[in-house]
């Protein structure tokens, strides 16, 4: 493992226990700055800084550079500060007009951490159901939220923004999108939550989100969703870990590792737990994790190399991002019966049904597919012109390598 990760796992898993990295470690401080790259990258930035901030190691740094990072620290503790405030009134607004709204992931795992605006989200999810959409929007738009995407049917989410705000919502009407050939059926998984739905105190306001089994659940199979696509980064683990550990005993493990198993991911979330427990603060026995769990065998290496060089949400590289296409036809393809041989030219000439969010025309006017294939592939050549990186090689290799760790974890047939 490179030293930059294994310093970034150090100083991870210092800051989720409240700790500072301990002074016997003596990186350079260049591995430091490198370090506190990646922790950029994985949107981790405020709580690794705030586990280093006083490290000898950082004093051989130009002072300069320290003070640019402390501010950009700061600025984003404030702002997620800000968010939190903003949102938590949001939803007692929601319970006062009697919309039952659940939040999901955001501010609910954020709660489980030490310093939770260290913990900074980009966006809130609320999940409101199909039914309930229209109520929800009407009290949103009460509450001084605009809506800044598609409100039509076909649309599974929604994003809200609030003009005196930096609070930025996404009001999922399913929490995962319709019209992918993978994605839609994981929506049957949460049809009855609303049913299940529990209260949890946040400042001592009551939030309304799904029962911890159903959130664990949500949270490996949001984590699985990225890695089928283009990858996800060290905050997921942690979430999961964090969330693992406080609600592990009102947790129906058997269930979760059930429906995992329904859709080939229980290696995965073996993978992730194992990280858990190795690099953060995982704990099976905090987490009353059963046997089962712990019979899995795996190596959750390549899944940590994979995640460490993705960045949050697999946007590191832009290999990744094009790539992302051979890994979900190769996992689409598993579903229907048949082998991925089709992925690289699926990759070059997806169907009109994967391309409609980009290309709205094709919703209505299918016939226009090879306009939008054309589109896309000029595009493509145009940032393979402007960036030596990003070239079909390369996107395809990235691809095949990612497909052969779908293979490694079982996703997806040898």
């Amino acid at each position: 493992m490179e030293e930059k990760y294994e310093l970034f796992l150090q100083a991870v898993g210092a800051a989720l226990r409240n700790e500072s990295l301990s002074h016997e470690l003596q990186p350079s401080g260049e591995l430091m700055l490198n370090m506190l790259d990646l922790a950029q990258d994985h949107h981790v930035l405020p709580m690794v800084f705030e586990a280093v901030h006083d490290h000898p190691s950082l004093q051989a740094v130009d002072p300069a550079i320290t003070e640019n990072i402390r501010r950009l620290t700061i600025h984003a503790v404030m702002g997620q500060a800000v968010k939190t405030v903003d949102f938590l009134r949001l939803s007692q607004h929601l319970r006062k007009n009697g919309v039952r709204a659940l939040v999901v992931k955001g501010i609910v795992c954020r709660n489980l951490y030490p310093k939770p605006d260290h913990r900074c989200s980009g966006d809130e999810d609320v999940l409101c159901g199909e039914e309930g959409f229209r109520a929800c929007h009407k009290a949103m738009l009460s509450f001084g939220m605009e809506p800044g995407g598609d409100l039509s049917l076909e649309s599974y989410e929604v994003p809200y923004m609030k003009n005196d705000s930096p609070l930025y919502i996404e009001l999922h009407k399913t929490l995962f999108a319709r019209n992918s050939d993978v994605f839609n059926d994981y929506n049957r998984f949460f049809e009855d939550v609303f049913h299940r739905s529990v209260d949890v105190e946040i400042r001592g306001m009551k939030v309304a989100t799904m029962c911890p089994t159903d959130h664990m659940f949500y949270l490996i199979i949001h984590a699985f969703k990225h890695f089928l696509h283009s990858g996800f980064g060290i905050r997921q683990v942690c979430d999961i870990a964090l969330f693992a550990n406080a609600y592990g005993s009102q947790i129906d493990w058997q269930y979760v590792y059930d429906r995992c198993c329904s859709i080939r991911a229980e290696k995965f979330a073996a993978a992730l737990l194992t990280i858990g427990q190795k690099y953060l603060v995982f704990s099976p026995d905090t987490a009353c994790l059963p046997q089962l769990w712990r019979d899995i065998k795996v190596d959750e290496t390549p899944l940590l190399m994979d995640l460490m060089s993705s960045g949050i949400y697999g946007t590191s590289d832009i290999n990744r991002i094009h790539s992302s296409n051979m890994t979900i036809n190769a996992v689409a393809d598993e579903k229907r019966g048949k082998k991925s041989k089709k992925s690289v030219l699926r990759t070059v000439f997806p169907s009109a049904k994967s391309l409609e969010k980009r290309y709205r025309y094709l919703r209505r006017h299918k016939y226009l597919l090879p306009v939008a294939w054309t589109s896309r592939i000029l595009g493509f050549a145009k940032e393979s012109l402007s960036n030596s990186d990003t070239v079909a090689t390369e996107v395809l290799r990235t691809g095949s390598q990612r497909i052969e760790l779908l293979k490694q974890y079982d996703i997806i047939d040898r």
